[in-house]
């Protein structure tokens, strides 16, 4: 059977792309060859992630300081990362916030904020970007970046759970969307990552015995762990995988 002809080459663009698994994304896959624009709030960031996958990988990029919660900055964050890629095919919604607060002290503007950024974002960032996912295809496909706490859930965390589970759920429905247009979305969700997100928690020799007890690989991950598997999911080799979610967190879930 003849293999498929994609375009692994196009570009990506990725956000939250200023550190952890955002960064990690841009630089496996600027490993692989692919130019990536890596957006991020925290602009200084974006750019050095750029610099670094250009610097190491000689590859097209770009850093741009991109709000994911403000919509109406996405059409010239598209244009700029174009101009500089030459293409867009892909694109990895990294970007996310905790919320911490357990329903009997939930602040409404902040569950607003969490569910904006983690969820809301990725549909209409999605919608920003079709007519390049479009162009691009075949090979075209997004990743979200869930999390374990989709499938657990914990007290602690309504809204950040509440955004995750849902950001499966529109998975499943752009999945089904988009999949006779030949562009297929995924999913991942990371379980204990090594990211500024859970520094606070690791900081806390306490708090990280308990995390680490949790994970039958007994360690913490490093980003590019999970990087690799969004790599995986962006490229032809998951050609026949959409709306699906894959679980990258150590074991921690066969315990719960």
């Amino acid at each position: 059977m003849a293999r498929l002809s994609y375009t692994p080459t196009t570009g990506v663009v990725v956000t939250g792309g200023g550190s952890g698994i955002g960064r990690a994304c841009c630089l496996a896959l600027a490993e692989a060859g692919r130019p990536v624009a890596a957006w991020d709030l925290d602009g200084a960031g974006a750019k050095e992630t750029a610099e670094l996958a250009a610097g190491h990988h000689d590859v097209a990029s770009v850093g741009l300081e991109v709000d994911v919660a403000d919509a109406s900055t996405f059409s010239d964050a598209v244009a700029r990362s174009k101009d500089a890629l030459g293409s867009i095919g892909g694109l990895v919604h990294a970007a996310g916030v905790p919320g911490p607060m357990p329903v009997d002290f939930l602040d409404e503007d902040q569950w607003d904020a969490v569910l904006d950024v983690n969820l809301r974002a990725e549909a209409l960032l999605v919608r920003a970007l079709l007519d390049e996912l479009r162009a691009a295809k075949p090979g075209s496909a997004v990743v979200g970046i869930a999390s374990v706490e989709a499938i657990v859930g914990n007290a602690m965390l309504p809204a950040y759970c509440s955004s995750k589970a849902g950001l499966l759920g529109l998975t499943r429905s752009l999945a089904h969307r988009l999949a006779g247009e030949q562009i297929r979305v995924n999913a991942v969700c990371p379980g204990a990552i090594e990211t500024p997100m859970l520094a606070p928690a690791l900081a806390n020799e306490s708090i990280k015995d308990m995390i680490l007890s949790k994970v039958p690989l007994a360690r913490v991950a490093d980003p590019m762990e999970v990087a690799r598997v969004i790599r995986f999911l962006l490229s032809d080799d998951a050609s026949y995988v959409t709306g699906e979610y894959v679980v990258v967190d150590g074991g921690m879930t066969t315990t719960s």
